[in-house]
């Protein structure tokens, strides 16, 4: 029997969506944030760092959600929402299973540090320098490299419909994280058509639209 365990507002509602296009039963465990917006104690009693997903099938248990998508897709689904071993398609399938935290997601994090550092309670005579010190960081590097990324992406998105092809893979469930938090946090608007074009083609699969009921608000990118 698959288990996922699910936080609120996470990575883990990835997972959730590939059980939904995969039509595998499967029982969910639910969490929620702590007000801090860290994941609850409860977590780490199934792993040791606490987070989400988490995926048990029988005496397997999995963390890191582009390992979790690669097995089940490989165990479920090879040939269809993952191109089969061996297959040119392949390898750009593994790529953007990577790509999506690797290289994309840093960046997008980075934002999210600064924006915070430049917002944050602070004595009147240390914010000006923090927010100047945060401003310069965005502006200087982190922004290329968001803009940078998004470029590339749009590019690849000329070329087919889906990453991996005209066809929708699971790698597409993993590059939907950073192209939704892009979106909500990162500048992502439509002087990128192809992307935005992109999300709407992910909202409305149904099987994405049935994780969001079972998973609940998804709000960790606005």
């Amino acid at each position: 029997m698959i288990t996922l365990h699910h936080l609120n507002n996470s990575r883990s509602q990835r997972v959730l969506w590939l059980l939904e296009e995969l039509g595998l039963t499967y029982d969910i465990k639910h969490y929620e944030r702590d007000k801090d917006l860290r994941a609850p104690k409860a977590l780490r009693k199934i792993h040791p760092l606490g987070k989400s997903p988490i995926l048990e099938d029988g005496d397997l248990r999995m963390t890191e959600s582009g390992a979790i998508i690669e097995f089940l897709t490989d165990k479920h689904a090879s040939g269809t929402l993952a191109p089969a071993l061996g297959s040119a398609d392949r390898l750009r399938y593994i790529t953007w299973l990577h790509f999506a935290e690797g290289s994309a997601m840093p960046p997008l994090t980075l934002k999210l540090v600064f924006d915070k550092m430049e917002s944050a309670p602070a004595p009147f005579v240390v914010r000006p320098v923090l927010k100047g010190i945060a401003g310069k960081v965005k502006s200087s590097f982190v922004m290329p490299e968001v803009t940078s990324i998004l470029d590339y992406l749009e590019g690849e998105l000329k070329k087919s419909t889906w990453f991996v092809g005209d066809t929708f893979t699971a790698a597409d469930i993993q590059m939907s994280f950073p192209i939704e938090v892009a979106a909500a946090r990162g500048g992502l608007n439509k002087k990128w058509p192809k992307l935005m074009a992109y999300l709407d083609r992910i909202h409305g699969r149904p099987a994405y639209q049935k994780a969001l009921e079972i998973g609940g608000a998804y709000e960790i990118v606005s």
